[in-house]
């Protein structure tokens, strides 16, 4: 009777291990990084008048497969970006746009960059993001 007790709770133990992993999201120790680039075209929407780094863009991220983004923040003056303290998963990242053909009816979209994290401690580079304005 005893040992079943203890198989018991050992198999009770085991099951919730394994079915506590941490879903995508704030509480880890990685971080998603990258910049934001900014095309600006002439009132014509033809021409590039000027091209900068997207100082305090605003950039998103999306958990997993959540639908919705999970945190917002704004690029630093240099247009970098950092998101901290993620677990290991799947992410999305992006910033808003305006249409640089002229051929969508959106005012904006958004540019995405998919990242993975696969371990506790890393650091994902997911690149420069470029956006264009008007």
């Amino acid at each position: 009777m005893r040992t079943l007790k203890y198989s018991i709770l050992l198999l009770l133990f085991t099951a919730c291990a394994v079915s506590c992993k941490k879903p995508e999201g704030k509480g880890g120790k990685a971080s998603i990084m990258g910049s934001i680039h900014v095309k600006k075209f002439n009132a014509a929407g033809i021409v590039i008048a000027g091209e900068y780094e997207g100082a305090y863009e605003d950039v998103y991220i999306i958990y997993g497969d959540n639908s919705t983004y999970g945190d917002k923040i704004q690029a630093n003056p240099d247009g970098n970006y950092e998101f901290k303290y993620l677990q290991p998963g799947h992410y999305k990242v992006y910033a808003y746009s305006k249409d640089s053909t002229g051929n969508s009816s959106a005012p904006k979209f958004a540019i995405i960059r998919e990242v993975e994290i696969t371990k506790k401690k890393q650091e994902v580079d997911a690149g420069r993001i470029t956006i264009y304005a008007y």
